[in-house]
């Protein structure tokens, strides 16, 4: 039962946390923070499938890695835009421009 209920709580988040990621395309900074979101609510769901399989935990260390990695990425492309640009505004700037 308390399994059950669990895996529902993590599923709730991920799918809140997608619908905060869809939502707020205003501001980049929002749209990371969603992203980690996104991502610890996948960490909660992996670390319970792990546990209930009673598997070892280094695939989970290996994802907090790669997790960690992204969200660098996601705050160096946040800071360059902001020197470039101005701001984190999505319709301040153009894409298509090389």
């Amino acid at each position: 039962m308390m399994n059950l209920i669990m895996w529902s709580f993590s599923e709730i988040l991920f799918i809140s946390g997608l619908f905060m990621f869809v939502s707020n395309r205003k501001h980049l900074l929002s749209m990371l923070l969603s992203l980690e979101y996104i991502v610890l609510s996948l960490f909660f769901m992996l670390f319970m499938f792990l546990n209930m399989m009673n598997y070892e935990m280094y695939f989970s260390m290996i994802f907090l890695t790669f997790s960690v990695c992204e969200g660098a990425l996601g705050l160096s492309i946040l800071v360059s835009m902001i020197r470039t640009y101005g701001n984190d505004y999505f319709q301040s700037f153009n894409m298509l421009q090389c």
